[in-house]
């Protein structure tokens, strides 16, 4: 589909949803009844990237469309049947062949991302998980989920720089880069919480760790969090140590022998009173895999919209560096700045710049860098 198609199709869906959205004067969120419900996520977005640097690559404007539709049935208190779905049309500046980068400037789904996912031949569905949770007093609880699961639901949070829709869209400032979370198959989680203090836990069964030809072949995933929240005054921080690791299923540099995968992350996010937050997140990978990052280094700024007497609204500035690994990137920069216009509770509008380039360690490859304006409607129902 071309992306002058792409545009014009994703612009009449989420005008069709703002007129939905004006009507019912409110969330699209449905509950049919106290038990079940139903709600979702979509976004249109079109972003266009102004390259330097990068010879065999033209500057260039693409959009996509991104529908998540989910469901939740809660038989009891303490128990949840969840399902999500994920549609798209368009992939964006992250069509294959059209972008020099290795990081993506939208870090959600595609309509690629949503077929054969994770080499199962599975399409559209993206999480479906059954969770129990014993409740043990006030504020102490212990959830255990088990599924198709995404690991980024329980791993690697952050207050403001964690969701491509409503948040940062440059993949680099949504997750960590170096952590490798997967997401959309087979695996369990456990979520233990007492007061402030967060232990969380995933394990999951991967289809594939996506190398090429006979090095293709399926590994697990094990990660563990441990995060504390506090309040000192000017408002509630969360504060997170990460550790993940694989199965030895990744192929080294020469392609000779099989390692593991493994990081440390940290990651905090502050309010700092009514109008100013404050995040980071760092982490350091193991390099005895092929990796295109060893380390990464996130941060930036969040300003609440009640400075300028609106609560909804908000901007985000955002800054990573990541080193490069045992590949060929020397060392890539990310700089985001975007300002989310709240049109009513659940329908938005978000105005984003980006700056990106990436260094290569050697004189083969050029450095590309590239300014990438974009524009993305999100109504969350």
């Amino acid at each position: 589909m071309k992306a002058g198609v792409i545009k014009k199709f994703g612009l009449n869906c989420l005008l069709t949803m703002g007129v939905i959205v004006f009507l019912a004067g409110g969330s699209l969120g449905y509950e049919i009844n106290d038990k079940l419900s139903i709600g979702g996520v979509a976004a249109g977005i079109y972003q266009y990237d102004s390259l330097s640097d990068a010879p065999d690559y033209d500057s260039t404007g693409r959009g996509l469309l991104a529908i998540q539709p989910e469901a939740s049935f809660t038989p009891t208190e303490n128990d949840e049947l969840f399902v999500k779905f994920g549609f798209g049309a368009g992939n964006g500046l992250m069509e294959e062949g059209k972008s020099p980068f290795k990081l993506a400037p939208w870090g959600g789904d595609t309509q690629d991302g949503v077929k054969d996912i994770n080499g199962r031949g599975r399409d559209y569905l993206l999480t479906a998980w059954y969770k129990h949770t014993f409740t043990f007093g006030d504020n102490h609880t212990l959830g255990l989920t088990g599924g198709i699961i995404d690991a980024t639901d329980y791993l690697d949070e952050n207050a403001f720089a964690n969701d491509e829709y409503t948040q940062f869209m440059n993949c680099a400032l949504v997750n960590g880069p170096h952590c490798f979370l997967p997401s959309y198959d087979l695996g369990g989680a456990v979520e233990w919480e007492i007061g402030g203090l967060s232990i969380k836990g995933a394990a999951m069964a991967l289809g594939t760790n996506g190398e090429k030809g006979e090095l293709e072949e399926p590994y697990n995933f094990y990660g563990l969090q441990f995060g504390y929240r506090l309040d000192f005054g000017l408002g509630e921080g969360n504060y997170r140590l990460l550790l993940d690791t694989t199965s030895d299923d990744f192929s080294n540099v020469a392609g000779t022998k099989k390692e593991r995968l493994s990081s440390v992350s940290i990651s905090f996010d502050q309010q700092l009173g009514d109008v100013l937050g404050l995040w980071l997140r760092f982490g350091w990978q193991d390099d005895e895999a092929a990796i295109d990052y060893k380390d990464s280094y996130t941060g930036g700024v969040n300003i609440r919209g009640n400075l300028w007497g609106r609560d909804q609204d908000n901007i985000g500035i955002g800054y990573a560096h990541l080193r490069g690994g045992t590949l060929d990137v020397s060392n890539t920069d990310v700089f985001e700045i975007y300002g989310r216009f709240a049109l009513n509770d659940i329908f938005a509008i978000t105005g984003d710049i980006q700056y990106m380039k990436d260094s290569y360690k050697d004189e083969t490859h050029g450095d590309p860098r590239a300014w990438i304006f974009g524009l993305r409607a999100t109504a969350e129902f």
